[in-house]
């Protein structure tokens, strides 16, 4: 399981007979907090969203690394260097911390192509070492940036309680022709 700002992602440990656990890939409703977050989110934000990505990903590796499930830890696997790829493309290289992450990131990348070739899930903590206090670093930072969401013509979600006793309803307001983009 893996836990950020008190939200549980991917990962739901159970007993099974083969491994001694066994466990789920991202649910729908996880994809459908991430995608909310990345509509919501400024630049800054975004950023955080993508270092959670790629630590759900690659416990998720690490988990079918352990379940001998080589398919779902390839593409987890392939996933989580998609979040990479999409860090090194939003570096701005004009300004001084974008080299130093720059190299971060490949330091990552060549660790994630080794665990893969490997299947060695040991080289999975030595990425997290380094995402989990960027993670943190930039989840401060998004605090103090008052800039608005990046996605400018995205739906709005109200989230609220139905008539059911205890159940929680996303409502989409304003889904007008233009939802994401403008025509």
């Amino acid at each position: 399981m893996v836990n950020f700002n008190n939200h549980e992602y991917i990962l739901r440990v159970v007993n099974t007979s083969n491994v001694g656990r066994a466990w789920k890939r991202m649910k729908k409703e996880d994809k459908q907090q991430f995608t909310l977050r990345i509509t919501q989110a400024n630049a800054t934000e975004l950023v955080v969203i993508l270092y959670e990505m790629l630590l759900c990903y690659l416990e998720e590796a690490e988990q079918a690394l352990l379940a001998d499930e080589k398919a779902v830890f390839h593409e987890a696997v392939r996933k989580a260097r998609g979040c990479l790829n999409e860090l090194v493309g939003s570096l701005h290289q004009e300004y001084e911390p974008a080299p130093t992450l720059l190299q971060l990131y490949l330091f990552c990348i060549r660790r994630l192509a080794r665990a893969e070739q490997r299947q060695d899930s040991e080289l999975f903590g030595e990425i997290k070492r380094v995402i989990v206090p960027l993670h943190d670093a930039y989840q401060q930072i998004a605090g103090q940036n008052s800039a608005g969401p990046i996605m400018g013509n995205s739906q709005t979600v109200y989230a609220g309680l139905t008539y059911g006793r205890s159940s929680l309803t996303e409502n989409m307001a304003d889904q007008g022709a233009n939802r994401g983009m403008f025509a």
